[in-house]
């Protein structure tokens, strides 16, 4: 286990590029110079547009690509290390395909468990113990021996989180996880997801391009657009700090404007105007070396 000091995750200057699409053309980096770290027990949401590399900054995350320039430590440990050991839990964006497996529920919630067991080595009494607790803790227990292919959208959903869970990881991931669903289910998923990073003692990281989803989960957030831009939010997010995410968000649409977070409050004192500078982004909310 990784000493409680130990940050979960550390992204020190990073940035990848994809190979040129086609003769001719020059490949703009996927991400540039992405430098933060986050803290054990933080749930931390990254914003961002389509295309913006929240994908890419993904993919090193769990150590499926390695960076061009710059380093990434999952609990001190390279992203291939700490996958192998168990320390990250995921959910993609895209779960369909598992609907086509002819198993059950408990089977499919089984298969997270696959970095703790060798292959083809029967699952011992510490993998089922850990597979009902998963269950259990997103209670899906009423159709645990249900069919995978014969659940909804949302129930398949929450099967996905317990795979996710049942190997007992550190550092939760989600992609897109409310992609389709309303407010209301975003709300629930936001409560569930409280409850698991109490119970299990979670870092949690959400990446989408919804404000909303971000919402429901993060007390902390970052807007990713190629760059980084850091918004710490100690108290819980704010409507001065979503105000300040919105205003990265939409700079590609209506070019680089200013909100000032301050009179989204509700304040109308002139003497209280904030100085900003927009060069790439917010500096004045760039994340700081060796802090979140």
């Amino acid at each position: 286990m990784p000493s409680p000091t130990t940050p979960a995750v550390e992204i020190n200057h990073v940035s990848y590029t994809y190979p040129a699409s086609g003769v001719g053309t020059s490949p703009m980096p996927a991400i540039d110079d992405v430098h933060f770290t986050i803290d054990q027990h933080t749930k931390l949401g990254i914003l961002g547009p389509n295309g913006g590399g929240k994908s890419t900054l993904i993919k090193l995350i769990l150590g499926i690509i390695k960076p061009a320039l710059g380093t990434v430590r999952i609990f001190g440990q390279t992203p291939v290390q700490a996958r192998q050991s168990g320390l990250i839990g995921y959910l993609p964006q895209r779960i369909e395909a598992e609907c086509d497996w002819p198993i059950s529920v408990e089977q499919v919630v089984g298969l997270g468990r696959a970095s703790h067991t060798k292959p083809w080595k029967r699952l011992t009494s510490g993998d089922h113990d850990a597979i009902n607790r998963a269950i259990k803790l997103v209670e899906i227990q009423d159709f645990a021996n249900r069919p995978i292919g014969a659940l909804s959208g949302g129930e398949l959903q929450r099967v996905m989180i317990a795979r996710a869970i049942a190997g007992n990881p550190k550092l939760l991931v989600l992609d897109e996880p409310t992609v389709g669903v309303d407010i209301t289910g975003q709300q629930r998923f936001g409560q569930l997801i409280d409850t698991l990073y109490k119970e299990l003692d979670l870092t949690v990281i959400v990446v989408s391009h919804d404000m909303r989803a971000i919402a429901a989960v993060a007390d902390r957030v970052a807007c990713l657009s190629r760059t980084l831009h850091f918004h710490a939010a100690p108290d819980g997010l704010t409507p001065a700090v979503l105000a300040q995410v919105f205003a990265h968000d939409v700079a590609g649409v209506f070019g680089d404007i200013h909100i000032d977070a301050h009179l989204a409050e509700g304040c109308d004192d002139p003497d209280h105007a904030h100085q900003h500078q927009h060069d790439c982004g917010c500096n004045d909310h760039q994340a700081k070396e060796g802090g979140s």
